[in-house]
């Protein structure tokens, strides 16, 4: 049976040749299935050799202390508005909860670690700094590929069922992957490899079939707190511990609404993601660059101009995102992180292009250009303001315009 993220077993059929029998004959030429040993040896091949860096075996079992670490950081609220993880937590939590009938958890990862330093561009503030992962081809449709690749060959060749996700259901992939000794959660929360340091993407393979397990890796971050110290918004309220609401990654990509006026300074001109914590860390020093090339770098997406970005429309946005994690998060939402850094720019020349965006369709990116004009040009939004006030219905833009001065509360 093949569900939802579930491969398909592929077994071989009997060869189709002139006098092939068929019945009992048939049966016989059934290919003889793996002993588990001699499977995750197989496994372990057919990964590395669809350019996956590391794959290592969890028992279903293998996280019990998932459930408590998950409802605690839930209950202090640091998920924000990602309702979706308050959902299905005890699958999430469980794996044998989220498909009884699994008895193994394959972890892989796959490396793409950058060959220069991914925060160059944080001293360009004119300049656009998108996270490293999110330029290149979305890493969801090159993973689930690979995997079912990799999951063919287990269904095949060990006759069990599978299934495989990538971010795609309620799986806690780092927790599982240090279970199965790919890494440890480093205090920024993010899975640590000695071999590869910060820069892994993860993907999973749940299966029935009964496969050796790999020893857990255990934590080697010692008393460095690089990644902590770091942080421009103070996203940890302590070691191993993330609170989204403040994190940069979570703010620029998943917040659907206004990010709060005291965080938008910190966020520089970070306009999708945030790597800071991940570069910093000291056991990126083993990692080789990433090598598969599905994943390359967009050059065409490394620091691009602010301004550039501030004039695209929704059909611009799209063509120059397509095939990326960007383009998921849409014009609007990408135009509100384009224009806070623009306010944060301190390039006067930059103003220009938030005045250009006051009369924006969406009030999201009306009320930003509001904010990175009163932020580089005083004076001209004091000019501006009486007139955006008599025009201006939405409240969340009209409150960008009255934190300007109170006269202008006063005439309004």
């Amino acid at each position: 049976m093949v569900c939802e993220d579930q491969v398909e077993a592929e077994l071989p059929a009997a060869a189709e040749r002139p006098g092939a029998g068929h019945g009992a004959e048939r049966a016989l030429r059934r290919p003889r299935l793996l002993k588990p040993e001699r499977l995750k040896q197989a496994v372990a091949a057919r990964a590395l050799a669809e350019g996956f860096s590391v794959v290592r075996v969890a028992g279903v079992d293998s996280i019990p202390e998932a459930p408590g670490r998950l409802a605690a950081w839930l209950e202090q609220g640091h998920q924000g508005e990602m309702a979706w993880m308050e959902e299905r937590t005890d699958q999430r939590a469980a794996p044998r909860r989220l498909w009884s009938e699994a008895r193994s958890v394959v972890m892989l990862g796959m490396s793409y670690a950058p060959e220069g330093d991914p925060l160059a561009v944080l001293g360009h503030p004119d300049r656009a700094a998108i996270s490293l992962y999110a330029r290149r081809r979305d890493y969801h449709d090159v993973i689930k590929g690979k995997l079912k690749s990799v999951a063919g060959l287990l269904a095949a060749q060990g006759g069990a069922d599978v299934k495989v996700f990538v971010d795609t259901a309620p799986v806690m992939e780092k927790p599982l992957a240090q279970a199965a000794g790919l890494g440890w959660q480093g205090k920024h929360t993010v899975l640590v490899s000695r071999e590869h340091g910060s820069w892994l993407f993860l993907g999973a393979i749940y299966t029935t079939a009964e496969l050796p397990v790999d020893a857990p890796e255990t934590d080697h971050c010692g008393s460095c707190r690089r990644c902590l110290d770091i942080c421009p918004t103070d996203a940890f309220p302590t070691p191993y511990q993330l609170d989204s609401r403040r994190c940069i990654a979570y703010l620029t990509i998943e917040h659907p609404g206004h990010i709060d006026a005291g965080l938008r300074p910190g966020i520089g001109n970070r306009v999708f993601g945030c790597d800071d914590c991940l570069a910093v860390c000291p056991w990126n020093k083993f990692a080789q660059a990433a090598r598969e090339a599905r994943l390359s770098l967009r050059d065409e997406l490394d620091a691009l101009p602010l301004a550039d970005l501030a004039r695209l429309d929704d059909a611009a946005f799209r063509s120059l995102f397509a095939g990326t994690p960007v383009k998921r998060t849409g014009r609007d939402r990408f135009l509100r992180n384009v224009l806070i850094a623009i306010g944060n720019s301190g390039r006067a020349d930059l103003a220009a292009s938030a005045v250009a965006l006051l009369a924006d369709p969406s009030p999201l990116v009306r009320a930003m250009a509001v904010w990175a004009l009163i932020r580089l040009d005083p004076p001209q939004a004091l000019t501006l303001a009486g007139g955006a006030l008599a025009m201006e219905k939405d409240p969340d833009v009209r409150r960008e315009w009255l934190a300007l001065t109170p006269a202008t509360d006063a005439a309004s």
